[in-house]
């Protein structure tokens, strides 16, 4: 039961001037104030994790208590993801940790199953336990997105993405041990061809980035690998639509397009695969490649298990939202039920969106995130909620030490300056600054010292050189 702060007075003057028989127990609900409201963040990505970080700083203590439930302890700043694979920045420092900044907030390790907002109860699946059920007075749906594929032979079975922080790894892995293995083949081989020539599928911002960058790392790891011609190492990178990076303007992109031809990296526009069996990747122009290492960058969809809510979704299974952040059904929104990030189809007040809505990427998120949480801090104490509106004034991209491109409002910039300003952003937008910290100094590091890009393959199979010679029974 909540009372007002003078009804309390009066109440402990009653108490204090009779003998009064009343329980305890009875006595201390009286007095006590109202139960924390309860409050469930599904997914610790970007807007998860920032939702969760600004609601520490403006609820006051006892207001409510933060659960934050992902599968993975820590969010990924994936802008950084294309120099992680490139060897330009070290893993664990493009991740920030749940546990370390999140102090307010409890976290729980699980994935959820179903949510069922009639009640307020979420089910969430624990590792090697029993699944819990969670109950929530309000619920943010933040679960984010996985990689947009399509039904291509072999795609499923060969490629590999460019979202989280195991694949990045994995690629730069990957790259360094093709060289490795290709350095030891005679020149004649095809296997030697095969493992010296990558694909990258996708010509927006991730695909070019990650391209280039992987271009720009495979140049320097030829100061490594005498035994490797410049001319031997392949890059293409396949782009469905007629031009790249739509963010930029024509121009811009049609730029980045001949630096990259200049540096070996080839770019197929209006050209699509249709198989990718066996490593073998079938373009629709006719031409052919085999490669070792083939990655997918082209989109993202909403992370699936926003079809385990009982929220509506739009024909993209995306979380239904309004501009205010609330999930809704059709105008109304659902009461205690807040959206954002790429799971969630935000419209676009700016009128610079996609079909109407927030296009999915980490600008949109983390704003999105920290309006959201000061909506629902204004809704907790009955005051007015805002309505999410942003337009973007530019985009900056790395394609490699030294070499960048950037657009704000319609002027463009090319060359050193815009890869200083890609850093310059970025470096600054990674959240927290212990984080920035780490980042920034291993640039300063890397450009003394060169790239670190040593690769530990094994790390797939960590037990096999224990297992290989452990003693066994009876031998």
């Amino acid at each position: 039961m909540t009372i007002s702060n003078e009804e309390s007075k009066v109440n402990l003057m009653t108490v204090a001037t009779t003998k009064s028989k009343t329980p305890p127990a009875v006595l201390e609900q009286t007095i006590n104030p109202a139960k924390p409201k309860q409050i469930l963040i599904i997914g610790g990505g970007y807007a998860g994790f920032y939702t969760a970080w600004k609601l520490e700083k403006l609820l006051t203590q006892g207001e409510a208590e933060v659960t934050l439930v992902d599968p993975l302890p820590y969010m990924t700043y994936q802008p950084f993801l294309p120099e992680v694979a490139a060897g330009s920045i070290e893993a664990r420092h493009a991740i920030v940790s749940h546990r370390r900044h999140l102090k307010k907030t409890n976290l729980v390790s699980g994935r959820m199953l179903k949510v069922n907002h009639k009640t307020r109860k979420a089910t969430i699946a624990i590792e090697g336990g029993r699944n819990r059920t969670i109950e929530y007075d309000q619920i943010v749906m933040t679960a984010g997105a996985v990689t947009r594929t399509f039904p291509i032979k072999g795609i499923a079975d060969q490629a590999i993405g460019l979202k989280t922080i195991e694949e990045a790894v994995e690629v730069r892995n990957r790259m360094v041990g093709n060289f490795e293995r290709a350095a030891a083949l005679p020149k004649s081989s095809k296997l030697r061809k095969r493992l010296l020539t990558v694909v990258v599928v996708g010509g927006g911002f991730a695909g070019i980035e990650a391209f280039a960058e992987l271009r720009s790392a495979a140049t320097y790891l030829l100061r490594q690998y005498p035994e490797i011609e410049f001319e031997e190492v392949q890059f293409h990178l396949i782009e469905a639509m007629g031009r790249i990076m739509p963010e930029v303007s024509e121009k811009t992109a049609q730029w980045v397009i001949e630096n990259l031809n200049s540096r070996a990296a080839y770019v197929h526009l209006n050209t699509q695969v249709e198989s990718a069996e066996k490593g073998i990747v079938k373009l629709s122009t006719g031409e052919q490649m085999e490669s070792d290492l083939i990655i997918w960058t082209a989109g993202v969809a909403a992370a699936p298990v926003a079809k385990n809510c009982d929220f509506p979704l739009d024909p993209r299974f995306r979380v239904s939202a309004n501009a205010k952040l609330q999930i809704v059904d059709g105008d109304k929104p659902v009461g205690d039920a807040w959206t954002a990030g790429d799971v969630a189809a935000v419209p676009d007040l700016s009128g610079g969106g996609v079909g109407g809505y927030c296009v999915p990427n980490a600008q949109h998120a983390v704003r999105q995130a920290k309006l959201l949480a000061k909506n629902i801090v204004a809704d907790l104490r009955g005051e007015g909620i805002r309505e999410y509106r942003w337009k973007t004034i530019g985009a900056v991209a790395g394609l490699g030490l030294g070499i960048g491109a950037m657009k704000v409002g319609t002027f463009g910039l090319t060359g050193f300056f815009a890869w200083l300003a890609h850093r310059g952003y970025h470096g600054l937008a990674m959240p927290t600054w212990e984080r920035k910290i780490r980042v920034i100094s291993g640039w300063v590091w890397n450009w003394i010292l060169g790239r670190d890009l040593a690769s530990i393959e094994a790390v797939r199979t960590p037990r096999l050189f224990f297992e290989t010679w452990a003693t066994k029974p009876g031998k």
